[in-house]
């Protein structure tokens, strides 16, 4: 198996392609960047120098990727999705210099595993995306979201949980902090502000 990219998108020759990944038009993958294997890059998006990407992740049309992110396994980015890297974005320094590389410090979104990112949200790094979380459309994330959290609103608030499936979670009766998946039936539990999966 083999990686596809077409014609007219742009992938730096020190970046990593995994086996069947596929990078669609237009889209650009910058030096030593690392893509895992079964990807998708949308039309249009972007992928930032050095950033890594870890299998079967699925990056939509037109999101942009900044460095130094990193996206484990099963993440999904929705369309015109942003990943910022800069604490205090500025063209020029306080003389009136073009900034360079080297007059500030990227700051990274990392986003655990099977993690959701809603079309055109925006996730203001530094910040972490738990594992199986969802950041619903539009949202703006500007603190940690816990693992298998709903988050929504500018700035964004978790208002419910998901479970693997990526359907909101239902409250069992008459049990205090117990959750299950309407679609697959798994429960989970919560405390203090956290959800975890019973085994």
């Amino acid at each position: 198996m083999s990686s596809r990219i077409q014609p007219t998108a742009q992938v730096d020759e020190t970046a990593t392609i995994g086996d069947g990944t596929t990078v669609w038009d237009l889209a650009q993958v910058r030096e030593d960047a690392r893509l895992g294997s079964g990807c998708i890059v949308g039309r249009g998006a972007y992928v930032g120098p050095g950033v890594r990407i870890g299998d079967n992740v699925k990056l939509q049309n037109y999101a942009l990727v900044y460095e130094p992110a990193v996206l484990a396994d099963g993440v999904f980015v929705g369309p015109a999705a942003v990943f910022t890297n800069d604490y205090f974005p500025r063209s020029v320094d306080p003389e009136g210099r073009l900034k360079r590389g080297g007059d500030w410090e990227a700051v990274a979104v990392v986003v655990a595993e099977g993690a959701s990112i809603g079309a055109r949200s925006v996730c203001v790094a530094p910040v972490h995306i738990g594992r199986w979380a969802l950041v619903a459309a539009g949202a703006v994330v500007t603190r940690d979201v816990p693992d298998f959290a709903l988050v929504a609103g500018v700035p964004a608030r978790r208002i419910g949980w998901v479970g693997r499936a990526g359907v909101r979670l239902a409250a069992q009766d008459g049990e205090l902090g117990v959750w299950e998946c309407p679609e697959t039936g798994d429960l989970y539990d919560e405390k203090d502000g956290e959800l975890v999966e019973r085994s």
